[in-house]
């Protein structure tokens, strides 16, 4: 080889793994396994180009061939799929997210995810420069019912899990502020599911409340809750496109596609 080809970049490489990813996407649109003749057309590509990637990639099991001449996605793909998915933690995916939330805000936001009746705060953001006392630490648990983010979930659940609920729990109460009485709930996740986020009115602790926006998986469920904790007399209304804003993008990072 001469010394000059060595210099030449490696071109054909990357525009193979382009390729690759090309007729990739292409298997992805369509659920049934696709002709060669198809996918070489989708693709912008020769039969003959498409046929050589198409097999090398059969070879990895990232494609399969169920019959000679057409192609699917390959289980492979889903193997490593579900490896992402697994390694994929909520608390991981929200923190940095969080941070930025609290930096615009300079209030605690917290994640907090369901457990039974009650929810769990699993992580928090904060400073001293808040001017709020932090009561409830990472591991803390509260009633769904006296919290914004247990409200979320319990607007996600059918009248009748509410009522079950409430029969099961009592609907105890912490201040003078508490939903109580069914009634009282029934009509507040009615709002709840209106306005898709959730409040809590100085419901769990005197002098506090807070404001809290959905977090859905990539199976769009439900799965925890962001909320930002202010004093009483300084949470704002304005920080809720921010709220919102910052859950979606939580969601995102566990794979949900926003609608």
């Amino acid at each position: 080889m001469r010394k000059a080809d060595s210099l030449v970049p490696a071109a054909p490489t990357v525009q193979v793994i382009e390729r690759m990813f090309t007729l990739l996407d292409v298997l992805a649109s369509r659920e049934d396994a696709i002709s060669l003749k198809e996918i070489s057309e989708k693709a912008g590509l020769h039969p003959s180009t498409a046929h050589r990637i198409l097999n090398d990639l059969a070879t990895g099991r990232f494609v399969d061939r169920p019959q000679a001449g057409s192609y699917r996605l390959g289980l492979r793909l889903l193997e490593l799929g579900n490896l992402v998915k697994n390694r994929l933690n909520v608390r991981d995916a929200a923190l940095e997210p969080m941070r930025e939330l609290h930096r615009l805000t300079q209030q605690p936001v917290n994640l907090s995810m369901r457990q039974g009746d009650e929810i769990v705060y699993v992580e928090r953001v904060y400073s001293e420069r808040s001017g709020m006392q932090v009561i409830r630490a990472i591991g803390g648990r509260a009633p769904l019912h006296l919290t914004s983010v247990g409200k979320l979930f319990l607007a996600a659940d059918d009248s009748q899990k509410i009522r079950t609920y409430a029969t099961r729990t009592g609907l105890g109460g912490h201040t003078k502020n508490s939903l109580t009485q069914l009634a009282a709930l029934e009509k507040e996740l009615a709002k709840v599911r209106r306005d898709s986020y959730a409040t809590d009115n100085e419901e769990l602790e005197l002098g506090v409340r807070c404001m809290a926006a959905a977090i859905y998986d990539d199976h769009g469920k439900l799965v925890a809750g962001l909320s930002i904790s202010a004093p009483a007399s300084r949470l704002e209304e304005a920080w809720l496109p921010k709220l919102r804003l910052t859950a979606q993008q939580i969601s995102g990072n566990l794979g949900c596609r926003q609608t």
